[in-house]
């Protein structure tokens, strides 16, 4: 029943593992600590009866004996920290261990997941949800969750306290209590029970703009785009401040009214002592009804302190909650199912068979019924408008994601139906963006097959025209890229890229606008990269520049998820139809470009 009402938390014990008897056992111990940390009051209380005692009686060694309750005060008050001390000190082994293994199986786990699956979430995004909300959760565990075990046991001890001695005044400090308690619902249920949802979300978000935002101040600052580009960040930015603000006013006057009804206790405390002390009857009762005011006054601000422990304890558990919910939302994520009995292709063909995908959280086809083959050895290209579904094609192929309708066929097999690693050993890839990791050029390279010689790195480097930029760096293939070393060209990234593809020699190779940042020599040079990369394999074509395409073996040009042409370079010139189109504009454009060249220089002389 338990795991049904708060599931979370059952989760929480689940990721401390074998360490979870410390979380018990710390939160033992916080609330023993929690108890004995109310004796020392009585003590005092104690202590102040007898030298009002002495004083009433004039014999001030009447209250000699007192000095054993001040004692017993000072011995459970260090009793008490030691084991709230004890108690720190397991809640932190089992956070620490807690949030360990919730940042291991995230990771674990999404890397059994489909490349799809991180195109649609930034890194920004998912280093909030494992790293963050790991954190949050230790920050829960090591600290709040001791404090809310004790803000649970106080109570009871209190409300027993309170009758203990005079069960009238005892009223006129719970009454406030039980008032700051309907405040206190106000302000953690209903709506605000569901806040911290909405609240992470636009934190996610805000932290993802921030990244993508920071990456591209370099493009912001040469064209000058800065409110521009600065505007989803704002937006997110003010998502954020909807909800941190929204929630400070709606929250205002519960909380104004929690405060105010705890720390007007003395509002009720003291005029019920005047009217009981009225109805009082000889010394003694007046004497008895003092000392118990002052043991409510002394006792007054415990209850203050348990109510604002129990107060911003259960607002970390809706963080905490809130945390779990959204690592688990990342650990249901299904990895693509494989087949109990893989099957081998029989060779490198491609074959589409009336394929139809639709992208999660979109109804429009991103793939609308899309037929085609590529022979084993040929080359085939597809060329099309920005969103017309070429680089979706290319991703079905490697199962970045899975159709909906249809099928995908490598060597005349489904690739639901091929191991997932012997997928990738069949398939080479090289994207738009391309990645170097902060490593050596050779580890770079040598990512694609790891047990590949010194030797075998400098051939693949050698026929995608990589022997300039090996050249030209201070340790040739043991330079170190990225941060913290030397940074490279786009187009040198993407000779680095083929170089990868040719060491990994796979019968399939996947191109996705190869070429897109290369200037005129780095196209050149890649152009006879790709020369030496595609020879004799299967080859799967995307590019803008139509110039790199006038070679392949078929162009099909994609049109809102369909295939609308199809036939080789001059097949489809002929036609007079899109391709001829972009055709014409891609040659108009080289045309204007030079044109425009020499105009100017006219002009100049």
């Amino acid at each position: 029943m338990n795991k049904k009402k708060n599931p979370e938390l059952s989760r929480m014990f689940e990721f401390a593992g074998n360490r979870h008897w410390l979380t018990i056992a710390g939160c033992i111990l916080a609330g023993l600590s929690t108890i004995l940390s109310m004796i020392p009051f009585v003590c005092i209380w104690f202590v102040i009866r007898d030298i009002l005692h002495a004083m009433v009686q004039g014999n001030i060694s009447l209250a000699a004996s007192s000095g054993h309750y001040a004692w017993l005060a000072v011995a459970f008050s260090m009793l008490s920290i030691f084991l709230y001390f004890v108690a720190l000190c397991c809640s932190h082994l089992a956070a620490f261990r807690t949030a360990t293994n919730m940042k291991k199986e995230a990771m674990h786990h999404i890397v059994t997941l489909p490349l799809g699956y991180f195109s649609q979430n930034a890194s920004g995004r998912l280093r909030k949800i494992i790293d963050d909300n790991a954190g949050l959760t230790e920050g829960f565990l090591a600290h709040q969750l001791p404090d809310l075990t004790g803000a649970v046991v106080m109570p009871v001890a209190v409300i027993i306290l309170l009758f203990v001695f005079d069960w009238r005044l005892g009223i006129c400090c719970l009454l406030p209590l039980v008032i700051s308690v309907f405040f206190l619902k106000k302000m953690m249920g209903g709506d605000n029970a569901d806040f911290m949802s909405g609240y992470m979300t636009a934190l996610e978000t805000m932290n993802k703009e921030a990244v993508e935002f920071v990456r591209g101040i370099p493009v912001v600052k040469v064209f000058q785009q800065t409110v521009y580009s600065f505007k989803n960040f704002h937006a997110a930015i003010e998502e954020y401040k909807k909800y941190a603000s929204g929630y400070a006013i709606c929250c205002r006057i519960p909380l104004t009214g929690f405060n105010v009804t705890l720390n007007g206790t003395f509002i009720l405390l003291i005029p019920a002592a005047v009217l009981i002390l009225t109805g009082a009857s000889g010394q003694a009762d007046s004497q008895k009804l003092f000392l118990d005011f002052l043991f409510y006054s002394l006792f007054t601000p415990i209850c203050t302190t348990m109510m604002n422990r129990i107060m911003f304890a259960s607002e970390q558990l809706m963080a905490a909650k809130s945390a779990i919910s959204r690592i688990e939302a990342v650990l249901q994520e299904k990895p693509l199912e494989e087949s109990n009995t893989p099957k081998q292709p029989k060779d490198a063909s491609v074959v589409f068979q009336d394929v139809s995908f639709t992208y999660q959280g979109t109804e429009k086809k991103a793939l609308d019924h899309v037929s085609f083959e590529i022979p084993s050895g040929k080359t085939i290209a597809l060329v099309g408008a920005s969103g017309s579904g070429k680089s979706t094609a290319a991703s079905l192929i490697p199962r970045f994601y899975d159709v909906q309708e249809g099928a995908v066929l490598v060597g005349g097999v489904d690739v639901r139906e091929i191991a997932k690693n012997d997928l990738m050993e069949q398939i080479a890839f090289v994207f738009q963006n391309t990645r170097l990791f902060n490593d050596t050029l050779l580890e770079n390279i040598r990512a694609a097959r790891p047990e590949a010689t010194r030797d075998e790195v400098l051939k693949a480097a050698g026929a995608a025209q990589c022997k300039d930029i090996i050249d030209r760096l201070p340790n040739g293939l043991d330079t170190v890229v990225g941060n913290g070393g030397t940074y490279l060209s786009g187009g040198e990234n993407q000779r680095i890229a083929l170089a990868r593809a040719i060491l990994k020699d796979a019968p399939i190779i996947v191109l996705d606008e190869a070429t897109a940042f290369a200037d005129a020599e780095n196209e050149h040079q890649i152009q006879l990269a790709f020369e030496g990369l595609t020879r004799g394999k299967t080859v799967l074509m995307i590019a803008h520049r139509l110039s790199t395409i006038q070679n392949a073996d078929t162009i099909l040009v994609f049109g809102d998820g369909k295939i609308v042409e199809c036939g080789n370079h001059q097949e489809l010139v002929n036609q007079n139809g899109i391709y001829a189109s972009m055709w014409k504009e891609y040659q108009t454009q080289i045309t204007w470009k030079v044109g425009k060249s020499v105009g100017k220089e006219k002009k100049h002389d």
